[in-house]
């Protein structure tokens, strides 16, 4: 499914044709229908299928889970009592073993990954999310510089949002379009909805997401929308961690990202028992997957963005994310 950052829905872009923008429902539909289109095409190709690979919610507890189950409102975030990362550590076993840590033999397998696909440009970014996230390195591989972004930065102009209505500038009743804005960013992240996404940034104001994301330690402009690998996983990290939002709202976001309506990259190559909130991007020739993977005390932020010729290339680049997940999954879990 083909993604347009805000200002190239609004304005033109080079990459993207433009014209009378659809209805959000009809931008809905050709959504599903293209992101059951690019399944078609990974299915044949052989790849995974995200309904055998798909971990459940296991990790998280039911009072975490209840903001999904209804159009989010100012009063569902408060309902949640504790983060996701703190209910998950709860839910691990006394007995569970000491989480295993990125090592040389990860690094090597990552690094002869990259080299087996050198026609492509790939960048890694890979945090250990369990730790104090100021306390965690950033573990880089291939391409570090800016790629596109694409729909990956939804994350953050959601966690802006959100950010908002803790401080009291807005609420997830507010009007937006012709829904409230809660409905958007759930809208946004689940189904990838740009008109959503429009509405949201423009909620929040270009300019106040970029001093937001500075905050954060990334550099970030919507206009241009980019972002490296490691930026992307700074604000995994901040998000999963619950330091950037309250338990509530934490634990609303996180579970509209266990269930997109693209789950064939990332999420289809994760061994099952492992738990998965991830945000991916399409767009031309950008493919990415940004998530976090927990089970019991242990949880990691992965960002594979990957910059290929074309669409026609997507069952290639899709097989080679599942490669670098399952290294990571492997040895990390």
């Amino acid at each position: 499914m083909e993604q347009r950052t805000p200002r190239q829905r609004r304005l033109g872009s080079r990459r993207t044709a433009t014209g009378r923008q659809p209805t959000p429902g009809r931008v809905r539909a050709m959504t599903l229908a293209a992101g059951a289109a690019g399944l078609a095409v990974v299915l044949a190709a052989g790849i995974y299928s995200s309904a055998e690979a798909r971990s459940t919610a296991a990790n998280l507890t039911a009072a975490n889970l209840t903001t999904a189950s209804a159009a989010p409102s100012a009063a569902t975030t408060a309902e949640a009592s504790a983060s996701p990362s703190a209910s998950l550590d709860a839910a691990a076993p006394a007995s569970a073993p000491a989480p295993r840590t990125v090592d040389e033999a990860l690094d090597a397998r990552i690094k002869a990954i990259l080299d087996a696909n050198s026609q492509y440009q790939i960048g890694v970014a890979l945090v250990d999310v369990s730790r104090d996230p100021g306390a965690a390195d950033v573990h880089e591989y291939g391409v570090r510089e800016e790629f596109v972004a694409a729909s990956t930065a939804k994350v953050l102009a959601a966690a802006a949002y959100y950010h908002l209505v803790e401080t009291g500038a807005a609420s997830l009743d507010d009007p937006l379009g012709n829904y409230t804005a809660g409905f958007q960013l759930r809208e946004m992240i689940q189904q990838s909805d740009n008109d959503s996404w429009s509405l949201i940034m423009d909620a929040v104001g270009h300019e106040q997401l970029t001093q937001y994301a500075a905050s954060l330690g990334v550099s970030y402009d919507p206009e241009i929308n980019t972002l490296t690998p490691a930026e992307m996983a700074t604000i995994l990290a901040g998000v999963y961690s619950g330091t950037l939002l309250t338990a509530g709202d934490t634990a609303q976001l996180l579970s509209y990202m266990q269930d997109t309506n693209y789950e064939t990259l990332i999420p289809a190559a994760v061994p099952e028992g492992i738990t998965v909130f991830h945000k991916y991007g399409l767009l031309d020739d950008e493919l990415h997957d940004a998530a976090v993977l927990a089970q019991g005390n242990t949880a990691y932020a992965l960002v594979i963005y990957t910059k290929g010729q074309d669409l026609g290339d997507i069952p290639e680049r899709t097989d080679v994310i599942h490669q670098l997940t399952q290294a990571v999954a492997g040895a990390l879990f």
